[in-house]
């Protein structure tokens, strides 16, 4: 399988305290993996620095052949990452609005923008939401909404960051069940989780922050 992204060393420290110090990782195309650790071993840190939302220089990064750099982070990651908060931040608008704005901001208008936020709509099972104020919503409408306007824009990467972490029972399964689908589409998506029906799907890899390192588990 290619590799998607290949990370030299990436060290995080706050104060006298490193949080991690990683000498190098990989991510395959069209691969899903968990990241685990205990609280505070940097696992939103991590993913924050590979979206681009927290400052990082790694000694090297190669995104899809490509030598870039992190630090100030180039127009291809910022194309092909996408990057989704636990508690998914929505504009005051209408949920078709929230998912469609990445795509209006990259200049998709007219009846591209509307049936490509339809057919998202659909799949994240919120047709009935279209015209609704996001402050009105639950916490799993929310975080099903967030995938949806991440999934219209084709990340090459997908970063989710304990998407079923305040979720019970019904809202939690239909977001699980979303994450097939990224993958089918050939996204590489790193969900940072303690959330055991996670990391348990089908072919998932395992990556795990401890002792400031990070780990590829097999078992």
């Amino acid at each position: 399988m290619s590799s998607l992204m290949m990370v030299g060393r990436l060290r995080r420290q706050h104060g006298e305290r490193v949080v991690f110090d990683i000498a190098d990782f990989s991510l395959d195309v069209a691969t899903a993996y968990v990241l685990t650790g205990i609280n505070g071993a940097g696992k939103t840190t991590l993913l924050r620095m590979l979206g681009g939302l927290d400052k990082s220089e790694p000694s090297s990064l190669l995104w899809c052949g490509q030598l870039l750099q992190l630090a100030p982070y180039p127009p291809e990651l910022r194309a092909g990452v996408v990057y989704v908060h636990q508690d998914p931040i929505m504009f005051s608008t209408s949920v078709a609005h929230n998912i469609g704005y990445g795509l209006a901001a990259r200049g998709v208008v007219g009846a591209r923008l509307a049936q490509t936020v339809e057919a998202a709509m659909v799949w994240a099972g919120v047709t009935h939401l279209r015209d609704a104020n996001p402050a009105s919503l639950s916490g799993g409408e929310k975080q099903r909404i967030a995938l949806a306007r991440a999934k219209v824009l084709a990340p090459k990467l997908l970063l989710l960051d304990e998407p079923t972490a305040n979720l019970d029972g019904a809202a939690r399964e239909q977001v699980i069940a979303l994450i097939p689908a990224l993958l089918e589409a050939g996204t590489t998506v790193v969900i940072a989780c303690h959330d055991r029906d996670l990391i348990g799907l089908p072919g998932v890899r395992r990556l795990k922050l401890r002792d400031g390192d990070l780990i590829y588990r097999f078992s």
